[in-house]
């Protein structure tokens, strides 16, 4: 990833995009009293900017109290950078950054015919001995990838894709063996927001995986880091978990993911 010097900027840019920001997390219109103390604006400042984005049309009142929400520019903003965005070639440069950050191979999945398929494979350079490559299928209950989309997929997708896994699991398409899941083990994952393994399906290496969601809150990409157990620890207070996590979050966020999608 090229690092671009970012130079001076508009402060009073900047501070206006507060106001945007919180609309965009908003679900629904918002009191100008309530939108700028998210913001941490004073109100009467808050209202001298919210003026001008009228006029720009990045937002709008609605109803008689006059609420806030964004405007139809908002809108035209976010359907020219959909036209424009490339995901893939996003995903990437972000499994390419992360792989260098880390150490760590880096894996992209996504959901093929089979279930969870690697689609690129960013090595960091070490020793890692791995059965993992490009058009890789991963078990869907046995790996790090695969329980991320067990979690965050359609049920009945998912409920059918164990049922095949574990009628095929002796033609040995899979990394993994398939094994059960429960429900508990599906909602802690959505909680905690990142999957792990105990006894992987390759001993003494270890992954991590977490999901990328797009504009409408819908998984798109799970990013998965590997590496030898020694050193990628999955304990909950591994180095290795907040650096996913910043990754694909902020990689969620450019395919223009909101709380409010979700």
């Amino acid at each position: 990833m090229t690092t671009r010097s970012e130079g001076r900027g508009v402060q009073s840019i900047e501070v206006g995009a507060k106001l945007l920001t919180v609309l965009v997390d908003a679900s629904e219109p918002m009191m100008l009293k309530d939108l700028a103390g998210q913001a941490g604006i004073a109100p009467a400042q808050a209202h001298a900017y919210l003026v001008s984005f009228r006029k720009l049309g990045l937002v709008e009142q609605a109803g008689a109290a006059g609420r806030y929400r964004l405007g139809p520019m908002a809108l035209e903003l976010a359907m020219a950078r959909m036209r424009t965005s490339d995901p893939l070639r996003m995903a990437n440069e972000a499994v390419t950054e992360l792989a260098r950050r880390s150490g760590m191979n880096v894996a992209l999945v996504v959901w093929g015919s089979f279930g969870p398929t690697v689609v690129q494979l960013q090595e960091s350079g070490g020793q890692l001995n791995m059965n993992t490559r490009v058009g890789t299928v991963y078990s869907l209950t046995a790996t790090a990838s695969g329980r991320v989309f067990a979690a965050f997929m359609p049920e009945a997708l998912i409920k059918e894709t164990m049922r095949i896994e574990a009628r095929d699991d002796h033609l040995n398409m899979r990394v993994g063996k398939s094994r059960p899941m429960s429900k508990e083990e599906i909602r802690e994952i959505r909680n905690i927001g990142y999957a792990a393994i105990e006894n992987p399906p390759v001993p003494g290496i270890n992954a991590i995986s977490a999901p990328v969601f797009d504009h409408v809150g819908q998984l798109q990409f799970v990013v998965t880091l590997i590496g030898f157990a020694s050193v990628l620890r999955i304990t909950p207070d591994s180095e290795y978990i907040p650096m996913l996590l910043a990754a694909t979050d902020r990689l969620s966020f450019q395919l223009g993911y909101t709380r409010a999608a979700r």
